[in-house]
Formats: structure tokens, sequence, C-alpha cells
């Protein structure tokens, strides 16, 4: 009886209209309009922050990132990756996901995996969730097995302190 008119409702154009029912008839499936949701693209990881040969920096370093040393670092260093060249020198903690020694460390190294190549010379603790020392590195220190290194530096850092008493 009463017909609802579809001139001022909103709709697919008339081209548009025409597309669904030619893509049926074809079996192919028609390409989404270019408003519609895309699916984002995972992000580029960053390159290494590389300090150079010539450059010698004294303080600490903190990334949630990668770093690759060839110059010297006086201070702790924090990264996701380190690795430090062989020509390089590293004096301070070094906490990592990943590190890589080619060159000298003198201080403790914290790390999920620690890998010593022939070419690396440690002066300090080790405290790892797994290693590897290549024949012909040189080192000096202890290797502790821990499965939370990162983590258990907190824990660690004051052995000697005084328990507080509980009320």
């Amino acid at each position: 009886m009463f017909s609802k008119s579809k001139i001022n409702e909103p709709g697919p154009k008339a081209a548009d209209a025409t597309a669904p029912v030619a893509a049926e008839k074809s079996g192919a499936m028609p390409k989404p309009a270019p408003s519609e949701f895309k699916a984002s693209a995972p992000k580029a990881k960053p390159p290494a922050s590389v300090l150079s040969a010539d450059l010698t920096v004294t303080g600490n370093l903190k990334t949630t990132g990668d770093i690759q040393i060839e110059g010297t670092i006086e201070g702790d260093i924090r990264a996701h990756l380190l690795t430090v060249g062989e020509g390089a020198t590293v004096r301070g903690e070094v906490v990592a996901d990943d590190v890589v020694v080619n060159g000298r460390i003198v201080g403790r190294v914290r790390g999920l995996k620690v890998r010593l190549t022939s070419t690396a010379r440690v002066e300090g603790d080790i405290i790892h969730k797994t290693i590897a020392i290549e024949s012909g590195a040189h080192f000096e220190g202890s290797v502790q097995r821990q499965d939370d290194p990162l983590n258990s530096a907190a824990k660690n850092a004051a052995p000697n302190a005084p328990a507080t008493p509980e009320a």
C-alpha cells in the first residue's frame, strides 16, 4: 500500500550499486574503498645507534633500542641489544637483553643472552640466562646463571642492607 521512497535515503551510488552484482556474477571480490579500515603495517625497527671509534662518552646510556659501541664509554649502559666493537672499551655495568662483546668491558655484565667472541676481554662478573664464550676470549670474574638476570639487578644492588623491622 505505502512504499517508502528511496530517493532521500543514503546508500550506494548508482555506479557502486552495480559493482557488487557484477562481482558476484564474475566470482571476483570487490576491492575495499580507500576510506575503509586498513591493517597497519608493523613499524620498522630503527637501526642501532652507533657510537664511533673516536667518541668518548662519560655518563650513563639508556635506551629501549640497540646500541653498537666502537668508542669508549665510562658509565653504565642499559639497552635491548648491545654490541661492543673490537676496539671499544666500556667501564661500567652493562644490562641488556642481548650482549655481544667483541671488545673490552670492565664491570658487571647482565643479560638474557651474553656472547663473548674470540676478541672479547671482560673483567667483571657475568650474570646471564644463556652464555656463549668463544675460544680465545679473555675473562676474569665469576659467571652466574639466573632465570631473570635483568630484573634481579635491584634485588642484588644492596645485599648487605639491613632489613626493616615489622611493626
